[in-house]
């Protein structure tokens, strides 16, 4: 088994705990804890080119886009961003959310948050070359 999974990888008002990752599914999925804190407004609209991602809600609410569709997701409720689709969410509550997001295949991993992190974390504003190079290995793009 992973020995990630008590890891807590943090990103401004974003924190992402894997429970599972590619490693213990030969690559098929991988499962984080998600929490968001109040007021936040992460991450950017972006797509991933292969990978599927789902949001279950265990605390608090986000709001949630997926291309043109926007819902406010409530604890039990879950949404579906297939391949392709440009998506992000916000905290837009005074309560942190909690959330289980399953990404699969297991493309988008710890290593692709800790890589973001210390892009975002480097001290001065953020470079938004290094950023987007990041994404582009671990298969995301920002939407236009």
């Amino acid at each position: 088994m992973n020995s990630t999974r008590n890891e807590t990888i943090t990103i401004g008002s974003l924190s992402m705990r894997f429970i599972v990752d590619g490693e213990d599914t030969a690559g098929h999925m991988a499962m984080a804890e998600m929490i968001v804190q109040p007021l936040a407004k992460v991450p950017p609209p972006h797509r991933h080119a292969d990978v599927d991602e789902t949001i279950h809600i265990l605390e608090g609410s986000l709001t949630y886009r997926v291309d043109d569709c926007v819902r406010t997701l409530l604890v039990g409720d879950h949404c579906f961003s297939p391949r392709g689709s440009i998506h992000h969410f916000s905290n837009p509550g005074d309560v942190p959310a909690r959330a289980l997001v399953v990404f699969s295949p297991a493309n988008i991993g710890p290593g692709y948050f800790r890589e973001v992190a210390g892009v975002l974390g480097a001290g001065g504003p953020p470079d938004l070359s290094m950023l987007k190079a990041v994404m582009a290995r671990h298969g995301l793009e920002l939407a236009p």
